[in-house]
């Protein structure tokens, strides 16, 4: 039975698949899924490393979907051929390119039946991070109005269709004419697509145009530009820092996924003048916290509630094979893709 493993090799990720061994007796409170279709997301080494958890050998792929095989002795959630789904903890020394592994029984929720595996598995990094960004961070309520920064992304996606269920005003901005049509036929319909591949100096206007130059009251974005010039092609994308801030209102708050974001005094001061706050998404912190383990398996369960459905409908990920699984990892390592679920 093999396994998607990574180490470092001459400062540079090297992927490659090896051989694993299920021990002979399950844990009390473990269960052991049949991985029917596994997520792989980027692995952040910087963040392993910050958080002690930096091995010679790291497991890849820790969202997955399968199929109960066999519960410990002091199980109490699941059965046998129950259908689950959840994120393999930091910890975890197993990869969920696995075919058949182990896992705590309080890392795991029920799937809806009629909720593939694949979809399931797709959508699980991107749904616990708009959960976070827009309940959790910002307390999002009805009237309130929210910019999605790059809502063609898919935690942009899964921001807009959940913020748009609980009667939120949502604002997008689209990186291409592509993107912008796209966005524009989504249903629900959001209240404006704001192009800003041509320019992002279109994005201030617009936000004031749509609120009545109040600003909007919560902000989420997929990344920053910290500096005006000399920045890689792909950074002209992103927001600069203060066109977010620009845009909030008073007593705005803006989500970040910008993991090294740095604010100049005259970046606070304007904050401070507007009473905006600023939160940071890390999704990786209800696995690691265990004291909100209750809150996180309930974000779980209502995610795959509502996307059983049909409230959330995450892009649709075309599954690469378990032969494949070395290129596509190496893609999305490199943010050629964002996303790949493997189908097992």
């Amino acid at each position: 039975m093999k396994g998607l493993f990574c180490q470092i090799d001459r400062s540079e990720l090297k992927f490659f698949t090896q051989e694993t061994t299920l021990p002979e007796v399950l844990g009390s409170h473990e269960v052991r899924v049949q991985v029917k279709a596994c997520g792989l997301s980027p692995v952040d080494l910087k963040f392993l490393e910050d958080v002690g958890m930096q091995r010679s050998l790291i497991p890849v792929g820790r969202e997955v979907a399968g199929v109960v095989q066999q519960v410990g002795p002091k199980v109490s959630f699941f059965q046998p051929d129950d259908e689950v789904v959840g994120i393999l903890p930091l910890d975890s020394t197993w990869s969920g390119l696995c075919e058949v592994l182990d896992v705590d029984e309080q890392h795991l929720v029920e799937k809806p039946e009629k909720l593939s595996f694949v979809d399931a598995a797709a959508a699980l990094q991107d749904g616990l991070r708009a959960y976070s960004a827009l309940h959790t961070h910002a307390r999002m309520a009805a009237g309130h109005t929210l910019l999605v920064l790059d809502g063609a992304s898919s935690l942009g996606l899964m921001c807009i269709q959940l913020a748009c269920y609980h009667g939120v005003k949502v604002l997008t901005t689209a990186h291409s004419q592509q993107q912008h049509t796209f966005l524009e036929q989504l249903r629900p319909a959001v209240a404006r697509v704001i192009p800003v591949y041509k320019n992002w100096s279109d994005l201030l206007p617009a936000v004031q145009e749509e609120t009545g130059g109040l600003g909007v009251d919560v902000a989420v974005d997929s990344g920053v530009r910290l500096q005006e010039k000399e920045e890689p092609e792909e950074s002209r994308l992103l927001p600069h820092k203060h066109d977010i801030i620009s845009v909030l209102a008073v007593g705005g708050h803006w989500v970040t996924s910008h993991q090294d974001l740095q604010l100049d005094p005259p970046d606070c001061r304007l904050m401070f003048l507007k009473s905006a706050s600023l939160s940071f998404l890390n999704p990786e912190a209800w696995v690691a916290a265990g004291a909100q383990q209750g809150r996180y398996l309930h974000i779980l369960r209502d995610m795959m509630e509502k996307m059983s459905a049909g409230v959330l409908r995450p892009q649709a990920e075309a599954a690469v094979s378990v032969q494949e699984v070395l290129v596509a990892m190496e893609n999305v390592q490199l943010q050629r893709r964002k996303k790949a679920v493997v189908q097992l």
